[in-house]
């Protein structure tokens, strides 16, 4: 094996502005078709570059593709998920559990103050489970069949949905990037999830009344009128009853006990298919291939539901979409962006491109607001190359928690920066697990709903202001 070089700056930075540049002509010429397949061209295209930068500096294929399978191993778990949701979407729409959803949603939920009890919602339920993946599989899909049938723009649904969810995600002690961060900074639980309040709480509320403000300006009288009329088609079609919720509070419930997501959401389907032959019979053989009351066609709608395309058909449009579902089929192109995002990140790490770049604005930090500011601007960097919610955590924890010391710091300053930039933001990232995972749950496309998502916007810049103006900085002599 022959000595390798270290890269330069220049060098770790080619394949980096080589990506933006060919994102930018990406999304000028395909738009919102860019996530079929295209982004994930360029995501290659990418790591081609990376890696025959990695050649000149003295890196074998074999380390290369080492490098690219550990970082494709370590998103697996996502995949499974990803592939459950599907199926779990599939099953849970056959089953009645989303129109049920919808249809007491619409119900109880004025369009007024939707997107502020959307988030209000969220903000429970991914507090309850401490994950943002199952807020967003489970009441995530009913608020946005809801928010469409009250005529609500799809963004703006997604974005309430989001910044509540990832206020469970981060506050949440049973979520695992709230244990994560201060594992990594060396800071204990309780007190990161302390510290985390001055930074988040002002966050969310600014968030809440946006949400509020948007919703006063919702024509509610015309909304009202076709939510009616969704409500009443989804009872004629479905046997809509509250004994439907048993599943989603099954699931929850298996999560908050702290049962991994996997099993959790394998059960949650199948149950889903249990519910679906006992309560939806009919609509079970209605989707089938076969028809006729026997268990071939009840076999065939069902396994349809779970791994392919299935659409209630009614007399309104818009319900028809709204009940419809891809099923597991529908992840493909997700798993696919998510493949592709983690061989370029896994290049760009084994060839040491990152650790070069983080390390470069590392020795450009003097005083603590711009400590935070480069920790928050590196854990986006980790988010939009490595395309991993964990690594964004992971690498700057590792990089920072020695000069954080060293400035005299308490470690609760760089877990709070961690959790403020590296969880949160994330989500905004199309071909970042989180990105691609919750855009294709809830069928919004990542660009569509990112202006809304305050709470993933403001966190970050919440977080370098309160270093700024150096409110309640925690020193290891204040501890």
């Amino acid at each position: 094996m022959g000595e390798k070089k270290l890269p330069t700056i220049i060098q770790s930075l080619i394949p980096i502005i080589f990506l933006i540049i060919l994102l930018i002509i990406n999304v000028s010429i395909f738009g919102d078709d860019s996530l079929d397949g295209s982004i994930q061209i360029v995501l290659i295209l990418s790591s081609a570059v990376a890696a025959s930068i990695a050649f000149n500096l003295g890196f074998t294929w074999n380390e290369i593709q080492s490098g690219i399978l550990k970082s494709i191993n370590s998103s697996m778990a996502s995949i499974l998920i990803l592939f459950l949701v599907g199926s779990l979407a599939g099953s849970w729409l056959l089953s009645g559990i989303v129109p049920a959803f919808i249809y007491y949603g619409i119900q109880i939920l004025n369009p007024n103050i939707f997107l502020f009890a959307a988030c209000i919602i969220c903000i429970i339920v991914s507090m309850a489970t401490g994950s943002s993946w199952t807020t967003s599989a489970t009441i995530g899909i009913a608020l946005i069949g809801i928010g469409k049938a009250l005529n609500i723009s799809d963004g703006l649904i997604a974005g309430a949905i989001l910044s509540g969810a990832y206020f469970g995600d981060k506050m949440s002690p049973l979520s695992d990037t709230t244990n994560l961060a201060p594992a990594m900074a060396g800071s204990d639980l309780i007190s990161h999830i302390k510290y985390l309040t001055i930074t988040t709480v002002p966050s969310i509320v600014i968030s809440l009344i946006i949400f509020i403000f948007l919703g006063l300006n919702i024509n509610s009288s015309i909304e009202n009128d076709n939510a009616l009329l969704i409500s009443n088609i989804i009872y004629e079609k479905f046997y809509i009853s509250p004994v439907l919720f048993l599943v989603p509070l099954f699931v929850i419930f298996l999560i908050y006990k702290k049962v991994k997501a996997v099993p959790s959401l394998f059960l949650g389907v199948i149950l889903g298919v249990v519910f679906a032959l006992i309560f939806q019979t009919n609509l079970v053989i209605e989707v089938s291939d076969f028809k006729g009351e026997t268990w071939i066609s009840l076999f065939s709608g069902i396994m349809k539901s779970l791994y392919g395309s299935i659409k209630i058909e009614t007399s309104n449009e818009l319900v028809n979409e709204l009940l419809s579902s891809d099923g597991m089929y529908g992840m493909m192109k997700t798993i696919w962006l998510v493949i592709s995002a983690m061989i370029f990140g896994g290049v760009m790490e084994k060839a040491g491109f990152l650790n070069k770049i983080s390390s470069f604005i590392i020795d450009r930090v003097n005083s603590t607001g711009s400590l935070v500011a480069s920790t928050s601007g590196t854990c986006i960097f980790f988010n939009l190359t490595a395309s991993d919610q964990y690594l964004s955590i992971v690498v700057p924890g590792k990089m920072y928690s020695k000069i954080y010391k060293e400035k005299g710091l308490a470690p609760e300053n760089l877990s709070r920066t961690l959790e403020d930039s590296g969880t949160v933001t994330s989500v905004l990232v199309p071909w970042n697990t989180c990105g691609a995972y919750h855009a294709s749950v809830l069928n919004v496309p990542t660009p569509m709903y990112l202006p809304y998502c305050f709470f993933s916007l403001l966190s970050p810049l919440m977080t370098i202001l309160v270093a700024y103006l150096r409110i309640k900085i925690k020193t290891l002599r204040s501890k």
